[in-house]
């Protein structure tokens, strides 16, 4: 302390300096030319009289805060922990609060503390949630539920610095005994949320456990109501689900209100992350007009703030030295990285450094199923009947019930190209006894063959979707046989396969060579006539029971706001 308090009031040279650059305030939403001195992992000093052991000239540049993703499942990325975490410092990233339910929904406890090891010793900082919903409801069937008492022993083990989204809205409004259970024993920590649609007397009820964040808001008028009501907005832009410039006129016409709103990615590839990552969100910004430094405070100060990272978020004397040279806010280009006042990435490039590859939890294996049959899904349709299909559509994970008059072959109901009707599929994988249910979606644009995936939010269950039962049966038998991944099929032929070892969710390849694999089989469903960017994952959220209108799970159709088990046909008196 007394060497720190040293060099902060000019006595002794700090560490380095960086000098010549503007830094960017993100508490005055200003620029100001000052030099920064660095001592250990602390900002000692901003001013214009200090002298360092070595010098960073950052001329012409601006020096930023580290950027911090507010709400991420990294296992969405299909990315292990360490590798996630040297692909997104590139972009500028110090720190992620993630949300481990997909790895809990597979492995239970095991997967959370699996992904709390593998998180440490990381150039960025993992803070992450607690699962509070495994399962997400109670139409979905995960490896292991994880009730309150697991939930308290995540915290009592230090695992966890928040609560993870609280999905299950309707059991929070309704009072279930069990959830409200969860979220009392996380205590004083944040509480993140899950909200979609939820307004009036209903977002009321859902505030009133504590619950103070949420994102997923896709309308303005939305995001605004729970702003008033007390909530942190979260401003969603992933891979799937793109409501970033939807919510913006929010804080472009309103700059005070990015106090209270931050960015997050959610869900996002490993071929996105490529591109970018919080640096990323930050041109998408400025090219619809905000503020950069507005911009900047949403992936920095305002999640720091919300999570209660007193020592982060920001420049300033006795903040942790997690900062990022860039030439400019618009282009946000990273030069220079520094975690803990050690230079992480310089000149864009990695430096290199010891990171933890964790392999010390030893995680369960699940269940191999015995393959369906193309008779097991069969679908007889009654006389006069309609079909409910689940209508989706790319840019956005709300989905619509659909009544659409069948496709009947030798009495059976059946996939239609021409109409854009695939069938689809969810098998569960944690039980010997693989129960499963068949549904129709429109929307995947597929023409031919099949799709299949162990990616399937929340549980995680195998999920398929294809034009012909052959096809479906095919892609499920080898994703079964392999322990996970994704697969395209076409009759009784495998035509690609991404493998995902690490519970059937995370592969330990590289960035670039996980984004080669994810792309080619990609283009093999593109080559069935998928038209979505990203099949396998639009895919994936056709079995979240916890967002509207209608879901697919294991057990069946589900549509969350009406809470209730939903019928494969309907019936109308008048055509």
């Amino acid at each position: 302390m007394k060497d720190l308090l040293a060099v902060a009031r000019g006595e002794k040279p700090a560490d380095f300096v960086v000098k010549g650059a503007r830094v960017a305030n993100v508490y005055t939403l200003e620029y100001e030319e000052v030099d920064v001195a660095v001592f250990g992992e602390t900002i000692a000093g901003m001013g214009k009289n200090y002298e360092g052991k070595s010098v960073v000239d950052g001329k012409g540049k601006i020096l930023i805060p580290g950027m911090m993703d507010g709400h991420i499942h990294i296992e969405s990325s299909m990315l292990v922990p360490a590798t996630f975490a040297e692909q997104v410092v590139l972009h500028g990233t110090t720190a992620v609060m993630p949300d481990p339910h997909e790895i809990a929904n597979v492995l239970g406890m095991k997967g959370v503390e699996y992904m709390y090891v593998a998180s440490r010793g990381l150039p960025v900082d993992v803070f992450l949630g607690a699962p509070s919903c495994v399962p997400a409801s109670e139409f979905e069937t995960p490896f292991e539920d994880l009730e309150m008492d697991r939930i308290r022993e995540m915290f009592e083990r230090g695992w966890c610095q928040h609560l993870g989204e609280v999905m299950n809205f309707p059991g929070v409004i309704g009072g279930d005994a069990d959830l409200w259970g969860k979220i009392q024993a996380a205590g004083g920590v944040p509480l993140t949320g899950h909200a979609p649609e939820v307004v009036g007397n209903a977002l009321c009820a859902y505030l009133a456990g504590g619950i103070s964040s949420d994102h997923e808001s896709s309308r303005p008028e939305e995001a605004l109501e729970k702003l008033r009501r007390g909530m942190w907005l979260m401003m969603r832009e992933g891979s799937s689900a793109h409501d970033l410039e939807r919510l913006l006129p929010l804080v472009r016409e309103r700059p005070d209100l990015s106090s209270r709103c931050m960015v997050v990615s959610d869900d996002i590839s490993a071929q996105d992350l490529l591109k970018g990552h919080m640096d990323e969100k930050m041109r998408l910004m400025v090219r619809n007009g905000l503020d950069p430094l507005v911009g900047l405070r949403m992936v920095t100060l305002s999640p720091a703030a919300y999570f209660g990272l007193k020592k982060r978020g920001a420049i300033g004397p006795g903040f942790l030295a997690d900062m990022a040279l860039v030439g400019d806010l618009e282009s946000c280009e990273i030069d220079k990285v520094w975690k803990n006042g050690q230079l992480t990435v310089d000149g864009g490039r990695r430096r290199q450094g010891d990171v933890s590859r964790a392999e010390c939890v030893p995680l369960p294996s699940t269940p191999k199923v015995a393959p369906l049959s193309v008779s097991q899904l069969a679908i007889s349709i009654p006389h006069g009947a309609d079909l409910n299909v689940i209508g989706m559509k790319e840019g956005t994970l709300l989905t619509q019930t659909l009544s659409m008059i069948p496709s009947i072959r030798d009495g059976l109901a059946v996939a239609d190209a021409e109409r854009d009707i695939a069938k689809i599929v969810v098998r569960d994988r944690h039980r010997e006894a693989g129960n499963f249910a068949v549904g129709f979606v429109s929307g995947l644009g597929l023409t031919k063959g099949a799709i299949a995936s162990s990616v399937a939010h929340d549980a995680h269950n195998f999920i398929a979707a294809g034009m012909d039962d052959l096809s479906i049966v095919t892609a499920l038998a080898h994703m079964g046989e392999s322990g996970g991944g994704l697969a395209a099929a076409e009759g009784s032929k495998v035509l690609g396969y991404f493998a995902l070892p690490v519970a059937g969710l995370m592969t330990t390849l590289d960035a670039a060579s996980a984004a080669r694999g994810l792309r080619e089989v990609e283009e093999k469903a593109r080559a069935l006539g998928s038209t979505i960017s990203h099949p396998f994952m639009a895919l994936s959220f056709l079995s979240l029971s916890v967002i509207p209108e209608l879901r697919i799970t294991e057990k069946g159709y589900i549509d969350i706001r009406k809470g209730s088990a939903q019928p494969l046909f309907s019936f109308v008196e008048f055509r």
